[in-house]
């Protein structure tokens, strides 16, 4: 009694880890389509950032060069400081994008010196040029140190005096000049450089830097300003495309689509039955004109056997049972012990089932029944 008992609990033991088997390798196959799509789904959205954000902000130092072949008793410049900046990154790839707004601003790093605060405004011009050298666009902007009074300057010496004694302060201000607030580059004609110039001989300068900021709209500002919601919602999105690709070239693979084509392979059987079903009733109708035709002819016979019994010439009756054939649907088909009277009756019920059968072909036969059609002598 245990043997059978054992057994059957082997073989459910079995069958149970197969089940498990298969259930964790095809877990472990979505497990790993799925973290590829997200993989890939990472890379598109991390390739069309790169490809879609241009470059958000540029800096560069500005070098200023002047004249020095003048009288040099003299405490001003030869000529005007001038710099020229390159707007090309490696020396091939351009800085700005075209059609895309860029603020342009200049800091400069002046010192308190009487000479600056003696100063007073002075102007700076910069000309953006194209690859032909031809300028693209021009201007011109004022600037000057703040304004402090003495009292102000003792107070912030003495207050500040530790630190600079120390060397970690100084006493300068940074002034920053907007040159341009919606810069665009031409498409046409991209502006590769540009040429800085401060049109005064007397102005003091510890360093410049010039400041290319874009300003973002659109997609652009969303994917600037909320990097991290942006970055969720295109992942997904791709992620979600990629899964729809992958389910429809599964369901291409295995059904050979989204709809199964047995489907459309009975609806139009059912179309072709239609047209087996008129044929049917076509080849019927000529296998009845055919044993209409038949029994007409049947007289003819039955008198030839009566002058051969007038005339004392009995035929014996046959010892053989009517040969038995299987009735195919819609044809009827009878071996008669008379062939010569009937060959060609016999022929054209041959010909007539073989249209039948050419014209027809039913998927499912149904259950053949057997018939006995009695020979001429048996009418009597």
């Amino acid at each position: 009694m245990t043997g059978p008992v054992l057994l059957w609990l082997q073989d459910l033991a079995a069958v149970s880890l197969l089940k498990a088997r298969r259930t964790l390798f095809q877990a472990a196959i979505i497990f790993c389509a799925l973290v590829l799509l997200l993989w890939v789904s990472v890379f598109l959205y991390g390739s069309f950032y790169y490809s879609y954000m241009p470059t958000i902000s540029f800096s560069t130092p500005v070098h200023y060069y002047y004249r020095s072949d003048c009288d040099a008793s003299e405490s001003s410049l030869c000529s005007f400081p001038m710099a020229n900046i390159s707007f090309l990154k490696n020396g091939r790839d351009p800085v700005m994008a075209y059609g895309q707004p860029y603020r342009i601003s200049l800091e400069l790093e002046m010192p308190e010196s009487p000479v600056n605060q003696q100063l007073g405004m002075f102007m700076i011009k910069m000309s953006c040029y194209t690859k032909g050298g031809e300028t693209a666009s021009s201007v011109a902007r004022s600037a000057m140190l703040h304004y402090r009074s003495s009292l102000l300057q003792t107070l912030n010496t003495v207050f500040f005096s530790p630190f600079l004694l120390a060397g970690m302060a100084e006493q300068k201000q940074l002034i920053e000049v907007e040159l341009f607030l919606n810069y665009k580059t031409n498409a046409y004609q991209p502006t590769i450089g540009a040429v800085i110039e401060i049109q005064s001989k007397r102005v003091q300068i510890y360093s410049a830097q010039l400041r290319i900021h874009a300003h973002f709209t659109g997609i652009r500002y969303v994917l600037y300003n909320f990097p991290i919601a942006s970055a969720v919602i295109g992942v997904t999105a791709n992620f979600t495309f990629l899964c729809v690709i992958v389910l429809f070239s599964y369901l291409q693979f295995i059904w050979g689509g989204f709809w199964p084509p047995e489907q459309v392979r009975v609806r139009v059987m059912m179309g072709d039955n239609t047209r087996f079903q008129q044929r049917k009733e076509e080849a019927r109708k000529r296998m009845e004109g055919a044993s209409l035709q038949r029994e007409q002819e049947t007289p003819s016979v039955i008198g030839a056997l009566d002058d051969m019994q007038g005339n004392g010439m009995v035929p014996e009756p046959s010892t053989k049972e009517p040969s038995v054939i299987l009735d195919a649907p819609g044809t009827v088909a009878t071996n008669l012990t008379d062939k010569g009277a009937y060959d060609s009756k016999a022929h054209e019920e041959k010909e007539g089932s073989e249209m039948l059968m050419n014209s027809s072909p039913l998927p499912h036969l149904r259950e053949s029944n057997l018939r006995q059609r009695p020979g001429p002598w048996l009418s009597l």
